[in-house]
């Protein structure tokens, strides 16, 4: 996957394409949102930031209701919606994340779906935060090496969900981190956090603004780094939601034996990119015509476009691109396609480090 073909697609205006909103109406309709996670997590704010938008601007003003379907790290959910994808009156759409991109990725045997059966409309691009408890935490001054002598524990979806980045970026960094395996979602993962059961966490940057802020506020938690965000050229710079936080490729330049070139370094960066600069996308089932499609991205153009609505998705979400049909197609094919090499180092470290097989 070509990083500088990602960053172009993050650099797109939002496209209207010239799509007028049709005739369809859903007056007096409730359009089910699922997401394939508990209430908990990143997902679940950033559904229900959209549902309400999406709602008020669909003709007719449907109530648009987030439905939570959670397990095997986001796969049963996207099970679930691949058998849906005869439904073609607009009255499901579904949202994915990097933990669902992963699996598919990997050639994971629990998936059953397939990502070209399924039309994107919108597409998220997030950041993420790793945190530490107040004790650790003040140990932190820009690199890991006076923290490696600690063992951390972590809760994790599984180490082919979205959490690959982070259990990667751990080993990457010599940290011995031991992952708590078989939680629901990242929200479960901060829960662990805030009951003394984990002591090093990450949250995407919707689920950190509302719920690791006031710990940090509090004094009960500090952030240390984020994963960066990418600039127009494909590097990796700070995450405009975070300025002042220095990114992981810089904790990891300052930390002895982490290096941010070779395979190791390219396999990260290549699910960095897949999993955040396109890391939550709304699809409608492929069986979904053309009218109804136009019908949402003319409503997903007018919600994006709409005074008021960066400065209320920064404070929500992050300062982050949301792409409109078009962009969100070509995101989506850059998101869910992998080099040979990336993904081979991929799989030896996971069977390695986990005894995790995609037989």
């Amino acid at each position: 996957m070509k990083i500088t073909a990602v960053a172009a697609f993050t650099a797109v205006a939002t496209v209207s394409g010239g799509l007028a909103a049709s005739a369809q109406s859903y007056e007096g309709a409730t359009i089910d949102y699922v997401i394939p996670f508990s209430e908990s997590g990143g997902s679940a704010q950033w559904a229900n930031f959209f549902a309400p938008l999406i709602g008020q601007a669909l003709p007719g003003a449907p109530t648009v209701v987030v439905r939570y379907r959670p397990g095997a790290g986001s796969t049963e959910g996207a099970n679930w919606f691949q058998g849906e994808q005869d439904s073609n009156d607009g009255l499901l759409i579904f949202g994915d994340s990097g933990s669902t991109k992963f699996p598919y990725l990997l050639g994971d045997p629990r998936v059953r779906y397939q990502y070209q059966d399924w039309t994107p409309i919108l597409a998220s691009a997030t950041g993420g935060v790793v945190y530490l408890p107040p004790d650790l935490g003040e140990r932190f001054d820009g690199d890991m090496d006076d923290l490696k002598d600690e063992i951390y524990l972590y809760g994790s979806q599984g180490a082919t969900t979205l959490d690959l980045v982070p259990l990667l970026a751990f080993k990457m960094l010599g940290l011995q981190v031991d992952p708590v395996f078989g939680v629901e979602g990242r929200g479960d993962g901060r829960l662990m956090f805030e009951r003394g059961e984990a002591n090093i966490d990450y949250q995407t940057s919707s689920a950190y603004i509302a719920n690791v802020q006031p710990l940090v506020d509090g004094g009960l938690a500090v952030p240390i780094f984020t994963w960066g965000a990418l600039d127009e050229t494909g590097t990796i710079v700070r995450d405009p939601t975070f300025p002042d936080m220095p990114t992981f490729k810089e904790v990891c330049e300052a930390t002895e034996g982490c290096e941010t070139s070779g395979t190791a370094w390219d396999a990260w960066k290549a699910f960095f990119v897949a999993g955040f600069a396109n890391q939550k996308t709304i699809f409608l089932p492929q069986s979904a015509p053309q009218e109804v499609v136009d019908t949402y991205i003319a409503a997903l153009n007018d919600v994006v476009s709409a005074e008021g609505f960066q400065a209320k998705a920064e404070e929500v979400l992050g300062a982050y691109p949301q792409l409109v049909g078009p962009a969100a197609v070509e995101a989506t094919e850059q998101a869910t396609n992998i080099s040979d090499e990336a993904k081979q180092y991929v799989l030896d470290w996971l069977k390695e480090d986990y005894g995790v097989t995609m037989e």
